[in-house]
C-alpha cells in the first residue's frame, strides 16, 4: 500500500513575500527611527541654543535698542522742526519694539543647553518605532499616532523621560495596537507601511537639511567651534553689548543738544 505524501508545512507564496516585506519594513523602521531621533535632537539643540542666545544676548540687544530709541526720541523732542530727527526717532522706536518682541521676556534663570541621555535616546527610539504615524494605514489610528508623536517630540525637547514612558505605555495598551490576522491582508498593510515610510524618510531628510542650512545652526556651529579653542563667544558678545549699553546710558543721561547725531 502506497501512502500519499502531504506537506502541510509548505510556505504559501504570499507568506514568503510577506516575510520578505516584513524584513524590508524592519530595516526601514530602524532607518526612520534614527532619522527621527537625529532630527528631534537637532531641533531640541537649536531650540535650547536659541533660548540661551535670547536670554544672554537677545535681551541685551533689546535693552540697547530701547536706549537708542529713547536717545533718538529725546533728540527729536529737542528739534521738533528737524524731519530727519523725527524719522530717526520713529525708526528707532520701531526697531526697539521689534527687538523686544523677538527677545521676549528674560527669564530669571539661564536656560540650559540641551543634551539627551543615552536612556532618553533609547526610549525615544522605542516610542518612534511603535507609534510613528507612518507605520499605520488606518485613518483613526494615524490621527491618534500623530498627536502622540507630537507629544513625544515635546517631551523629548523638555527632557521629560517620564512623559515619554507614559506615552509609550498608554499606546501599547490601546485597542489600536492590536494587529489584524491573515497573511494576505497583512501583506497589503506592510506594503503600504513601506510606501509611507519611504515618503516620510524623504520628508525627514528635507527637514533635516533645512535645519542644517538655517542661520541659527550656522551661528551655533561657529560658537561651538570657537569653544573648542577655549573661546566663549557668547560671553564675548554679551560683554560687547554691555559696553554699548553703558555708553548709551551715559549718552542718554547727558544728551548733546543742538544737532542730530546718528546712533
Amino acid at each position: 500500500m502506497t501512502l500519499k505524501s502531504t506537506d502541510t508545512t509548505a510556505i504559501k507564496p504570499e507568506e514568503r513575500e510577506l516575510a520578505r516585506k516584513v524584513l524590508e519594513q524592519t530595516t526601514l523602521e530602524t532607518e526612520l527611527t534614527e532619522r527621527e531621533l537625529r532630527t528631534a535632537n537637532l531641533r531640541a539643540e537649536l531650540g535650547a541654543f536659541e533660548r540661551r542666545y535670547l536670554h544672554f544676548v537677545g535681551s541685551r540687544y533689546a535693552e540697547l535698542d530701547e536706549l537708542k530709541a529713547q536717545i533718538a526720541e529725546q533728540l527729536a523732542a529737542e528739534q521738533p522742526g528737524n524731519d530727519r530727527a523725527q524719522q530717526a526717532a520713529h525708526d528707532a522706536r520701531a526697531r526697539a519694539n521689534e527687538t523686544k518682541s523677538a527677545a521676549g521676556e528674560r527669564a530669571e534663570t539661564a536656560p540650559r543647553a540641551f543634551e539627551a541621555s543615552p536612556e532618553m535616546k533609547r526610549l525615544y527610539r522605542t516610542v518612534a518605532k511603535r507609534i510613528h504615524p507612518d507605520l499605520t494605514s488606518d485613518r483613526e489610528d494615524r490621527a491618534k499616532r500623530q498627536l502622540l508623536m507630537s507629544q513625544a517630540n515635546e517631551a523629548y525637547e523638555r527632557g521629560d523621560e517620564m512623559q515619554l514612558a507614559k506615552i509609550l505605555t498608554e499606546y501599547e495598551h490601546s485597542p489600536e495596537a492590536v494587529q489584524g490576522e491573515g497573511s494576505g491582508a497583512e501583506l497589503v498593510r506592510v506594503i503600504r507601511r513601506i510606501s509611507q515610510m519611504r515618503g516620510r524618510l524623504a520628508e525627514m531628510e528635507a527637514e533635516l537639511q533645512e535645519l542644517l542650512r538655517s542661520d541659527l545652526f550656522q551661528l551655533k556651529s561657529r560658537l561651538d567651534e570657537a569653544q573648542q579653542f577655549g573661546r566663549d563667544v557668547l560671553q564675548e558678545m554679551v560683554a560687547k553689548v554691555d559696553e554699548q549699553i553703558e555708553q548709551a546710558r551715559l549718552r542718554l543721561a547727558k544728551p548733546k543738544a543742538g544737532g542730530y547725531q546718528t546712533l
